[in-house]
């Protein structure tokens, strides 16, 4: 099993970056496809983005793509989210979650999360 740990969220203006990291620990990291997921207030949570276990695919929602970039570290048992150009409707808790074998786009298929970071974008 791997437990996830989430950082890096906080309050940016609008246009602004931030990088949120995801720490693993436990288990195979470089077995797991990884994700992140947000959920803002009184949504459902929606996929972010996703990558495989070698890196070599990455997957994006309609959303942010051009302005979100995910990436790993294997050695490292780390997973990012680099965000870019933000928005306020980007406004939203962030998870990271970890399914063993291929990628998905869709929560259900995670049997593991973090506990989320709070990103929060004023206008």
């Amino acid at each position: 099993q791997v437990q996830l740990v989430e950082s890096g969220g906080g309050l940016v203006q609008a246009g602004g970056s931030l990088r949120l990291s995801c720490a693993a620990s436990g288990g195979t990291f470089s077995g797991y496809s990884m994700a992140w997921f947000r959920q803002a207030p009184g949504k459902e949570r929606e996929f972010v983005a996703t990558i495989s276990r070698s890196a070599g695919i990455t997957s994006y929602s309609d959303s942010v793509k051009g302005r979100f970039t995910i990436s790993r570290d294997n050695a490292q048992k780390l997973a990012y989210l680099q965000m870019n150009s933000l928005k306020p409707e980007d406004t939203a808790v962030y998870y990271c979650a970890a399914r063993w074998g291929g990628v998905s786009s869709s929560s259900g298929g995670y049997n593991y999360w973090g506990q989320g970071t709070q990103v929060t974008v004023s206008s």
